[in-house]
């Protein structure tokens, strides 16, 4: 489950394309976030599942990838190109076979596209050649559709598929994507094989979407709340504006982690059925001369800070890849036993660091805005963010996580994982 977001130049007040998005997974399914340069030659090229043939060059990527993936959930490329993906849940059964992952797609696009276009096209490309299907689950098995936000600095479109058919939107101001089929019949482009399901421009949404699935992923709900929440925005619609989306948790008055009716933008995983979390979180400011891309590298975007990535500055210093156990080199782990502390008494841990977080942020942005060295500047927020967390580790009070079935479902999942069971501070 995820949700993806972007805003095009004319909409922002300073002129820049803006995207973002929450990539939702498994607990113990940690994000990698990493900087590839360009790779030539071509020869075979060996992806989550199956293997293709290489392009002769491609282009340096920033991804960030489910540890256990090829493809990613999310990323950028040195032109500016940003993609993110979203399950798609049709009437139609995802097929297991295993062929191309949607993250597989996403990371094929921004390596062989240099603009929204190009990689709208690789995509369909690739789709319709070897299909997409596999086992997309890290403990659970997971099949499904996917789509697609693929942006540069001067459009956006929406890219939604079923097996080898596809439906785009070119996207006209702001736009919202989640777990749910989309586009009615205002589409770009369709294929000719999903045009054939309809007469003359149906609703494709309408077509394909499986509304019991989409009862459980609120997939449409969570879609709308997006939109409006762009749309609400207005001429205020920022980097941190964006940030703010990502870690919206709805408006209900009583919410928290273990006590939310279904599934929120910011979403926290919890016994039963939902047992997904957003594992990292991306805000992408494009512009004619720079692009930024905030990162948090971290779970949980309401408990994480986003800090700058730069093509010109280099690689982000996030310490060895994770993997689905529990490493104290990497920066995403080490997050996650802050971010799973602060869950026994979510408001409490808000209300230690939310402030802080959100200044800390603020500085990050003007930072950048103004610097001539990119690097130190990077590194500066970088080094600020850590010792922020550290800070937060400390003011925690110990907290008893209790006896109930959410808890239980976390002490399952950290048993797994090897997490420790000390302290953080």
């Amino acid at each position: 489950m995820c949700d993806t977001l972007v805003a095009l130049a004319p909409e922002t007040p300073r002129g820049k394309l803006l995207f973002a998005k929450n990539s939702d997974r498994e607990r113990n399914e940690a994000q990698v976030l990493e900087m590839h340069p360009r790779r030539t030659g071509g020869g075979d090229l060996k992806l989550t599942y199956i293997t293709i043939p290489d392009v002769a060059q491609t282009q340096t990527v920033l991804i960030s990838r489910p540890c256990w993936m090829w493809g990613a959930e999310m990323g950028a490329n040195e032109h500016g190109v940003v993609i993110g993906n979203e399950a798609l849940h049709a009437r139609v059964p995802a097929q297991r076979k295993r062929a191309l992952t949607g993250m597989d797609l996403v990371r094929l696009g921004l390596e062989r596209g240099a603009s929204a276009g190009e990689a709208l096209a690789v995509i369909i490309g690739l789709l319709e050649q070897h299909g997409q299907g596999g086992d997309c689950g890290h403990l659970g098995r997971f099949y499904y559709h996917n789509g697609f936000i693929i942006a540069d600095r001067a459009e956006a479109y929406v890219l939604e598929t079923v097996g080898r058919d596809w439906v785009v939107e070119k996207v006209a101001g702001r736009r919202s994507l989640s777990n749910a089929y989309s586009i009615g019949a205002d589409w770009s482009a369709i294929s000719p094989g999903l045009a054939a399901q309809g007469a003359g421009r149906f609703d494709v949404a309408a077509q394909l979407i499986d509304a019991a699935r989409d009862a459980i992923s609120f997939g449409r709900g969570r879609c709308a709340r997006g939109q409006a929440l762009l749309d609400g925005a207005g001429a205020a619609l920022t980097p941190g504006a964006m940030m703010a989306i990502l870690r919206d948790h709805g408006e209900t008055a009583d919410w928290s982690p273990a006590n939310t009716v279904g599934r929120t933008i910011c979403m926290h995983a919890a016994q039963g059925p939902r047992r997904s979390q957003s594992v990292a979180s991306m805000v992408s400011e494009v512009g004619s001369e720079r692009a930024v891309h905030w990162v948090t590298a971290t779970s949980a975007p309401c408990t994480s800070l986003f800090k700058p990535v730069l093509f010109e500055a280099g690689p982000p210093p996030v310490g060895p890849a994770p993997t689905d156990t529990y490493d104290s080199e990497s920066l995403w782990w080490r997050h996650e036993r802050l971010h799973r502390a602060l869950l026994a008494d979510h408001a409490a841990g808000m209300a230690l660091i939310a402030d802080e977080r959100d200044a800390l942020e603020a500085g990050f942005r003007a930072r950048i805005d103004a610097a001539d060295d990119l690097s130190a500047a990077v590194a500066h927020c970088w080094r600020e963010a850590a010792q922020a967390e550290v800070r937060w580790a400390a003011a925690l009070k110990p907290a008893r996580s209790g006896g109930s079935a959410y808890a239980r479902s976390w002490a399952r999942l950290n048993r797994v994982a090897a997490l420790p069971r000390q302290p953080i501070g």
